[in-house]
């Protein structure tokens, strides 16, 4: 790429931090070129960086490398480093990783998240992430082998407390914003393991269709950012029923029933993700057809399990999605 081709890029990707409403903004900062770019270019047209996030998943000798990096790059800028580990940090991972051996990549992202979470509430400030339209590419795709709906082809074009300001910028130029700004990063060796879903997906999968069909991402962007536009229709309308979210002890949401009575088959398997959604709970598509199966039919007072802790309930006059589990990653 030319001189001025990187110039280009440069500013593209600065712009597009700086469109950011003012805020008070804590930067996901991995270590790796995604993350260390934003990192690069919040620094440079910006003066709102609450603090850098970065943690430490305990996987090895890398990852403390990773973190040290981002610690020194943080400080020469002058910026906040709030540095999280995986041991001592989640309890419920520690246990998992005593009795069934070394965490999962969705077990390691899903402690980095809940350390992402808990640090912006107490900061008060937005979470930042250095995702791409190459990694929303590959979302959709990966969610589209799992039977997603439209609500998760949406992927992270959905509204969310995240913010993400490289979604328009590629990886391609990612790395001429890296090579022209002198952006250090560290390698994550696990990027060239087939083993990982992603990776195939990302080097294997994505390539060949492109290859076969030209613009096959680009389609694959174009129906997500419709599926995000639609979510926020259906986000409106379920806005209109008066849904009531709580939580404590568990994170609920309560919708009268007769707002759900008289609707098709097909409209409640669009409206029950979405009630779910206002619990912090993710529905399978096993969990929307057993809530269009049994949920008009349930009684008051009883109660349909579902999987990750996940109950609806019914009593007099509303249903309650209760979730006991977790939120998933916003990945």
């Amino acid at each position: 790429m030319k001189s001025d081709a990187k110039a280009g890029v440069v500013e593209k990707v600065q712009r597009a931090v700086a469109a950011l409403p003012p805020g008070r903004y804590l930067l996901a900062i991995s270590g790796g070129r995604d993350s260390m770019v934003l990192l690069d270019a919040f620094a440079a047209v910006r003066a709102d960086v609450g603090a850098i996030v970065t943690f430490d998943h305990g996987t090895g000798p890398h990852a403390v490398k990773a973190v040290t990096h981002v610690e020194k790059e943080a400080e020469k800028r002058g910026l906040t480093v709030i540095t999280g580990k995986r041991r001592g940090w989640s309890p419920s991972l520690d246990r998992l990783i005593d009795k069934f051996g070394p965490a999962s990549e969705a077990m390691l992202r899903t402690a980095r998240w809940e350390f992402l979470r808990v640090t912006a509430v107490s900061a008060n400030g937005t979470i930042v992430t250095a995702h791409t339209q190459d990694d929303q590419a590959e979302t959709v795709f990966m969610r589209i082998l799992r039977h997603a709906r439209a609500r998760g082809l949406a992927a992270m074009h959905a509204k969310s407390d995240v913010e993400r300001p490289l979604l328009c910028i590629t990886r391609d130029e990612i790395a001429a914003y890296a090579a022209e700004r002198g952006v250090k990063w560290v390698e994550d060796p696990t990027n060239a393991s087939m083993r990982f879903h992603r990776n195939r997906v990302r080097a294997e999968l994505l390539p060949a269709l492109e290859a076969a069909q030209p613009g096959f991402s680009k389609a694959l962007l174009a129906m997500s950012e419709r599926c995000g536009e639609w979510r926020g229709e259906l986000a409106a309308m379920v806005d209109s029923l008066d849904v009531t979210v709580t939580d404590a002890p568990d994170r609920t949401a309560i919708v009268r029933a007769e707002a759900l009575a008289g609707l098709t088959p097909e409209g409640l398997a669009v409206l029950w993700p979405e009630l779910a959604g206002r619990a912090g709970a993710v529905l399978d598509w096993r969990g929307v057809e057993r809530l269009v199966r049994e949920g008009p039919k349930v009684k008051p007072g009883a109660e349909i399990p579902l999987s990750g802790g996940v109950t609806v309930s019914r009593t007099a006059t509303t249903f309650v999605v209760r979730n006991r589990g977790q939120g998933a990653p916003l990945y």
